[in-house]
This record gives C-alpha cells, sequence and structure tokens, in this order.
C-alpha cells in the first residue's frame, strides 16, 4: 500500500524519514529540547496554517458562496470540511501549547517566560521576547478552546441553536479567530526573535 493515499499514512511516513535523518546526524545521544523543539515547530504550522486558511480562504469564500444566489452555497464547506480543519486546528493548539512549556521547562526558562524575564536577578530580554510569545499564544489557546470552537459547534450544527444564535455564534466565532490571526503575527516574531534577534 503507498502511504501516500492517506493522510496517517503520509504523517507516519513524514516521522519516520525525520526520525531516521535524526539518527544519522546525532552525535551526541539523546537532544530532548531538539525534540521538544520540532514538535513545537511541527504542531505550531499546523495550529497557525489552519488559522491562517480560515481567516485568508475559507471565512472569505463562505461569504462570497453566501453572496452568490445561483451558486451552490457554503454547505459542503460547513460539513465536510470545516469539521475536520477544527479538529486538527484545536488539537494541534493544544499540542503546541504542551510542547512549548515542555521545552520551556526542561531549557528552565518557563517561569522567567510568563513572569516576562522578571523572576531573576537581572531582567532577561530572551525570556521577556519568548515570555511575549508565550503569553501571546496562551491568549490565542484560550481563544480556540473559550470563544471559537463553542461558538463553531453551533454554527456547525453540532450543539443545537437558534438561527439567532447561530448569527451570534457565527460573529464571536469570526472575530475570535480573527483576534488570533493578528496575535499571530508578533507571536511568530517573538518566537523566532528570542533565539535569533526581532531587531530587522
Amino acid at each position: 500500500m503507498n502511504p501516500l493515499t492517506s493522510v496517517k499514512g503520509s504523517l507516519i511516513t513524514g516521522f519516520v524519514l525525520a526520525i531516521a535523518f535524526a539518527v544519522l546526524a546525532v552525535d551526541g545521544g539523546w537532544n530532548e529540547l531538539g525534540l521538544a523543539r520540532w514538535l513545537h515547530i511541527i504542531s505550531g504550522i499546523t495550529w497557525i496554517g489552519l488559522l491562517y486558511y480560515f481567516n485568508a480562504v475559507q471565512i472569505p469564500a463562505l461569504a462570497d458562496a453566501a453572496a452568490d444566489k445561483g451558486g451552490p452555497g457554503g454547505a459542503g464547506i460547513a460539513k465536510y470540511v470545516a469539521p475536520r480543519a477544527l479538529l486538527w486546528f484545536r488539537w494541534s493548539a493544544v499540542a503546541t501549547w504542551l510542547t512549548g512549556a515542555w521545552y520551556l521547562l526542561r531549557a528552565g526558562n518557563f517561569a522567567g517566560a510568563f513572569t516576562l524575564g522578571m523572576t531573576g536577578d537581572e531582567f532577561s530580554a530572551y525570556q521577556f521576547v519568548i515570555g511575549v510569545g508565550a503569553w501571546l499564544g496562551t491568549i490565542m489557546l484560550w481563544n480556540v478552546w473559550g470563544l471559537i470552537w463553542p461558538n463553531q459547534k453551533k454554527v456547525l450544527g453540532i450543539v443545537a441553536a437558534t438561527d439567532e444564535q447561530k448569527a451570534k455564534a457565527r460573529k464571536v466565532a469570526m472575530l475570535a479567530s480573527r483576534t488570533n490571526f493578528v496575535l499571530s503575527i508578533p507571536m511568530l516574531m517573538c518566537m523566532a526573535g528570542a533565539m535569533h534577534g526581532v531587531a530587522f
């Protein structure tokens, strides 16, 4: 069976290849921080990629579909695409936060990051920058589980709701998603900038 014919097969193949490359390249043994960083990046790309898909593609496409009176409408997206995308979206958000916390804990920076570099005797610029990113990511995670998902369940008919409740839920979910879209830009700058410098 060709592993490229399924999502599961493709993911397994990708992970097997990555692990094989890591084993070939390892010259000092196990690197837990490297594993945590790698998993954080993979889950983060999945989460933010879907966030960008929702905001740059799906929301505008559904608005166009609703405005097109003679067109097919957005039922196919709402029935088949959105629930699957939201499943990956919400769990990749959790995985991103947990792997980021794992990395910060094992590197000895968790408390420093969440106190924005002010826990030690001296201010830590690294902990401040990574901490701003971590706080933005935490707010975004809360938006996913506290606002976007509960309201999307109403919009998609997973939870019973009146038309009025669905309209309100659609607006709340969209605004929370758009907030995450905005916050992702400085969050990504902080995550990359903590290690590589935020100066342009």
